[in-house]
């Protein structure tokens, strides 16, 4: 199959959601009998609702630049890494209270609103949270089964998975980091650092090293992959950081009060409170972090982010962090036809209003 790499993503993201709702259909065929089917439907559905599937692209494209041919067998493991994400995102909906995800409420909050329309026994709050866990739990499950069953050889998956793992551990020591710099100073370094742990080496890094390493790739092929990887994803997750606080509801399908109400450490924020003046350095105290924040306090803080330049550094840190991705790529020993496409990922990567 020939593909376009610089206009094929629509048709890439349609193959991985094929494979996927492929794969789901035949655990609905195999759900134990007598279990309530509720957890099946709404991880089915919330799988399926949307999402950018970078992750399977940037595998894919790994697979691609290390001389893999294109085939069912690599679109069925590149698409098990949406499993694994849908596992992340329900379980840091859960630590970060968020009741919104992809246009519509998290899983925690569709299990809790269950139970309280229900009228059943109990705490409709701790019924969604503990569904919830069980959901993403069942999600990460299945990312492995899908992954072991994609149909490239076993030699081949073996090698792809000691990646695999790498990454998973990553992912959950970040979310670890990311509570513990919660309560810590706060600083520019410790949210970096969780940029990079938490969500830059996941979304980009590892999911290329992934698909390049099922292909055979050595390690010149996988160093320039993280030298490529690791600033996008730096750049993808400060954007992310960005559209959490200015970004629109409507489109990224989240609250833009979530991170705000949180106290989220992100890069900005540090930023912020940096070069904030004393009165502004009183009000984010008041502010940020506050449960109760409405749309006047957030639009407060807004302004005092613009008014210190916070935003505005970010920006460019993002355009900094995506030139050295691109520098670092135009040398990559990867094939021409996969540098075409991971240029116009890193633009769709960086430059997004979701």
């Amino acid at each position: 199959m020939t593909v376009d790499a610089a206009t094929d993503t629509g048709g890439l993201r349609t193959r991985f959601d094929a494979a996927l709702a492929d794969f789901l259909a035949r655990q609905g065929q195999d759900w134990p009998d007598g279990a309530p089917r509720g957890v099946f439907t709404a991880l089915h559905r919330f799988v399926l609702a949307g999402g950018k599937r970078l992750r399977p692209l940037f595998c894919y494209w790994g697979w691609r630049g290390a001389g893999g041919a294109d085939g069912a067998p690599i679109v069925a493991a590149a698409a098990a890494l949406e499993l694994f994400h849908a596992f992340a995102l329900i379980h840091d909906d859960i630590l970060d209270g968020s009741d919104r995800r992809r246009g519509g409420p998290s899983v925690h909050r569709l299990f809790a609103d269950l139970h309280a329309r229900s009228a059943w026994r109990g705490d409709p709050e701790a019924y969604g949270r503990n569904t919830a866990l069980l959901c993403g739990d069942l999600c990460a499950a299945w990312s492995d089964q899908m992954f072991h069953e994609c149909g490239l050889e076993p030699g081949r998956v073996h090698r792809g998975y000691a990646v695999y793992a790498l990454m998973r551990t990553e992912v959950i020591a970040g979310e670890y980091l990311d509570l513990v710099s919660g309560v810590g100073d706060g600083s520019v370094a410790s949210a970096l650092t969780v940029v990079r742990m938490k969500a830059a080496r996941y979304t980009v890094t590892r999911p290329l090293q992934i698909g390049a390493t099922l292909a055979g790739a050595g390690a010149e092929i996988l160093a320039a992959l993280a030298e490529f990887g690791d600033p996008l994803g730096d750049a993808f997750q400060l954007r992310d950081d960005v559209l959490g606080v200015f970004g629109d509801p409507a489109v990224t399908g989240k609250s833009v009060l979530d991170d705000l109400r949180e106290g989220k450490p992100t890069v900005m924020m540090a930023l912020a409170r940096g070069a904030a003046d004393r009165a502004q350095a009183a009000r984010l105290r008041e502010l940020f972090g506050n449960p109760a924040l409405d749309g006047d306090g957030a639009d407060e803080l807004r302004k005092i982010i613009e008014a210190t330049g916070a935003r505005e550094r970010i920006e460019g840190m993002i355009r900094v962090r995506a030139e050295a991705a691109l520098a670092a790529l135009a040398s990559a020993p990867v094939t021409a036809e996969a540098r075409a496409a991971l240029t116009a990922l890193a633009a769709q990567a960086v430059d997004r209003p979701r």
